[in-house]
């Protein structure tokens, strides 16, 4: 009798070994690239992040073709730009009768199931579909107690929203069909704003300074006016539940209304901020301060070590799914993938949040491992794009990549045989003009190894989200080697007019080759600018 059971051990290890992969691809919000160990830069500590960089490999050009989160979601479920799949900012939602990843790879065998944050609407024509199994937080979701959609009926779940979702998600797989392939998509709502730590980690970093960014008083000289416009700043546009502090009653005294129908008010950054009192809303204690570089310096941290809280729990978790996969014996047939919805500000040119073209919001952190395929401790500086993800997914999966999909598949890049005519750029488009939490202006652009041009058109084109006025455009050229920090726009700097030129030339071909409408007339802008 044991010997039939060890035998019938071994037999059913081998079929997982030789079934098709599984495919576990889970994702935060708003997660830096800057804020995960494996990328170097000394911020905080993600150890069971970084086993998946040491089991596989770290992508250091993957980007965001519109750095916000719903168009993110809708170009990684559909393989398709947002122009396309019609998700082009905030306020406009999935058709869920498109096709999508998840729907193909149901058809083909897999076992598909969705957690967490969803964010491309509520309802029948927006819910998610190509699930087996669906359980989603409605709009941004709260990160305590939150109310969850579990196959169309809402829920209160008790507890904090980044361990409920990866119970539930442990939950599904430990109940799927053991014979069949998953696909499991694990979104989490943290780290996004306003952040809230577990009440565990949330003194973690009180006795250590987190670095200021070299940028961080950024004065937006030599760059188009989009960067000086934007409310994004930390030192002025953090409000009160940004750094977990008392919002006091009053009006304009306490602070400017972050928009016209809010209430929450942004924290005041007087000259003279003697009589400023600001309340830890856990523990009441009392800040004050004597300079306004103390009370810059003062937000900054608070802020950081909230976000950097926030992902340990990230980090925690994702080890819980990593030691279940090895507990199972599936970690060899598994791919495993971490990334965010796009980039974000640390404090990086005085800013917070995201949706710029500029290297931190459009970088997009991505580790992925497969022993059976990808080298373990490799890192690629290929460009990818989150177009890319659906492709990739259906190629190992072996299910032929549907025509409308316009992202290619990573497999060759992923396992160290870049094709020579892989991809050398990588498009972004923000279509939300003039948002009106931060002001953030509509452009668009294209980044290669080198250079990034950025058109900004400055208009939101009626798209839903969008607001007037309209601003006269402006064209941005940075050179990513000589300037990384991208703080000298040389697009009128003779020096790089054949740059300028080759640049133009790539975005055309580039927007023609996906379908998007230019708002420039390539033409009319070299006849202006003499070329």
């Amino acid at each position: 009798m044991i010997e039939f059971c060890q035998l019938w051990t071994l037999q059913t290890k081998e079929r997982r070994l030789n079934m098709r992969p599984n495919i576990l691809f889970i994702m935060s919000d708003d997660h830096a690239s800057k804020a995960i160990s494996a990328y170097g830069h000394g911020l905080n500590q993600t150890p069971n992040l970084d086993r998946i960089a040491q089991g596989g490999m770290r992508m250091d050009h993957c980007y965001v073709t519109n750095s916000i989160c719903t168009p993110s979601r809708a170009a990684i479920l559909t393989g398709t730009y947002n122009h396309v799949n019609g998700v082009t900012t905030l306020d406009t939602h999935i058709d869920n009768r498109w096709p999508n990843v998840a729907k193909h790879l149901r058809q083909s065998g897999y076992q598909t199931a969705m957690v967490g944050k969803w964010h491309l609407g509520e309802g029948k024509p927006h819910e998610p579909t190509g699930f087996d199994y669906w359980s989603v937080l409605p709009g941004q979701g709260e990160y305590f107690d939150p109310v969850m959609i579990e196959m169309g009926k809402e829920r209160t779940e008790s507890g904090y929203a980044t361990d409920i979702i990866t119970d539930k998600s442990l939950d599904w797989l430990n109940n799927r069909d053991y014979d069949r392939p998953f696909f499991l998509m694990c979104h989490h709502k943290a780290p996004h704003r306003n952040f809230e730590p577990h009440p565990r980690d949330r003194d973690m970093f009180n006795k250590k300074d987190i670095k200021v960014p070299n940028t961080y008083n950024d004065d937006y000289k030599n760059r188009a006016r989009a960067a000086e416009a934007a409310r994004m700043r930390v030192r002025i546009d953090t409000k009160y539940s940004d750094l977990g502090l008392v919002q006091p009653e009053g009006g304009a005294e306490v602070g400017e209304l972050c928009f016209e129908g809010s209430t929450e008010r942004r924290i005041p950054h007087p000259e003279d901020p003697r009589g400023l009192v600001l309340i830890d809303r856990h523990t009441g204690e009392n800040f004050t301060f004597e300079t306004q570089e103390q009370l810059a310096h003062f937000k900054y941290q608070r802020y950081m070590k909230r976000y950097l809280a926030t992902i340990h729990a990230i980090d925690e978790n994702v080890g819980r799914m990593l030691d279940w996969l090895d507990e199972e014996g599936l970690a060899e047939n598994t791919i495993v993938i971490y990334t965010s919805d796009q980039g974000f500000f640390l404090g990086d040119h005085g800013w917070f949040d995201k949706r710029f073209m500029y290297e931190e919001s459009l970088q997009m952190p991505f580790l992925i491992r497969y022993p059976k395929r990808i080298k373990s401790g490799s890192i690629c500086k290929d460009i990818a794009t989150n177009v890319d993800f659906a492709p990739t997914f259906l190629d190992y999966a072996e299910v032929p990549v549907p025509n409308y999909m316009q992202g290619t598949s990573m497999r060759q890049v992923l396992e160290g045989q870049t094709p020579d005519d892989w991809q050398s750029d990588a498009y972004h488009r923000y279509w939300m003009h003039r948002d009106e939490h931060h002001n953030a202006w509509a452009h668009y652009g294209l980044r290669t190894d080198r250079y990034k041009l950025i058109f900004w058109y400055n208009s939101g084109l009626g798209q839903a989200g969008a607001h007037t006025p309209d601003e006269p455009p402006e064209w941005e050229l940075f050179d990513c080697h000589a300037d990384p920090l991208e703080l000298l726009n040389v697009a009128e700097d003779l020096n790089y007019n054949k740059v300028f030129i080759d640049m133009l030339k790539r975005l055309d071909l580039k927007m023609a080759g996906i379908g998007d409408i230019p708002e420039h007339n390539s033409d009319a802008v070299v006849a202006a600018r003499n070329f």
